[in-house]
């Protein structure tokens, strides 16, 4: 369907992807053959956007200064282009494993399409979440479970599916693990606090529309300033859990103040 290649081919930063392979390259050097869940990952997270955008849930207009897939062409449209792109995620990732030739990386990648799963269902839970508050008031425990989840989970699954390509052992795991769950929350904080203050032309989206349709955000919740430091705390956290990774190549460190320092 061309208006899948519509939504997946309008930009973005690819940061799922990237860090499928920068994760896999602290254990093996050639990220070639994470390409398939490279691209299968971005799938996914594109036929994630697609439906976040639809009248039923955020109702957007733009995405990355684009109109977004439903307003493009109709709201059935959009449906089956997400559809198409989560089908395809898992054809791809599936004929991958099927040519593999190697049992021990054939057994690697089932583990990874079992954790992009898992991912996926926490994402789903996160975006439930999101939809049935809207409006209403929510603990501090469920905001952040609703933040890990709705755009955290895609994250420590990208991260987690690099370690298990690259052989990495359960402790490696782990840790890696604790650096993504760390900057998953702060790429939505930082998002929360874009969606205040942020450049409506560089974003490519409108500003305060999570404020007018009652959506508890770090900003809304803490106020500007403390997610200012709710955000600097969790980089700083995430930067710590990596030190030992990052001897020569600084890469996942310059990567989690990207997420503090971004302007869309």
């Amino acid at each position: 369907m061309k208006q899948c290649g519509y939504s997946l081919l309008a930009g973005g930063k690819r940061l799922r992807p990237i860090l499928i392979s920068s994760t896999y390259e602290l254990f093996k050097k050639d990220y070639t053959k994470c390409i398939p869940f490279m691209v299968g990952m971005e799938m996914v997270h594109t036929f994630s956007l697609i439906h976040d955008d639809l009248p039923a849930i955020d109702n957007d207009d733009y995405r990355r200064g684009k109109l977004t897939n439903h307003k493009k062409f109709n709201e059935a449209t959009a449906i089956l282009a997400g559809d198409s792109l989560l089908n395809n995620a898992y054809l791809i990732i599936l004929e991958d494993i099927i040519n593999s030739e190697d049992e021990i990386e054939k057994a690697r990648k089932t583990l990874a399409l079992k954790e992009l799963s898992y991912g996926i269902d926490r994402m789903i839970a996160g975006e439930y979440v999101d939809t049935e508050y809207e409006g209403k008031q929510i603990s501090s425990d469920y905001l952040e479970y609703m933040h890990k989840n709705k755009t955290g989970a895609l994250i420590k699954s990208a991260v987690k599916i690099g370690a298990i390509l690259g052989g990495a052992k359960n402790e490696d795991i782990e840790k890696l693990t604790n650096y993504a769950e760390k900057i998953g929350l702060a790429f939505q904080i930082k998002d929360d606090i874009l969606s205040e203050i942020g450049d409506e032309k560089v974003l490519g989206k409108p500003v305060g529309n999570d404020r007018e349709k009652g959506k508890c955000t770090y900003v809304t919740k803490y106020g500007l300033d403390e997610a200012e430091k709710m955000l600097s705390n969790q980089i700083e956290e995430a930067i710590e859990c990596i030190k030992e990774y990052e001897t020569e190549d600084e890469f996942l460190s310059n990567l989690a103040l990207y997420i503090k320092n971004r302007n869309k």
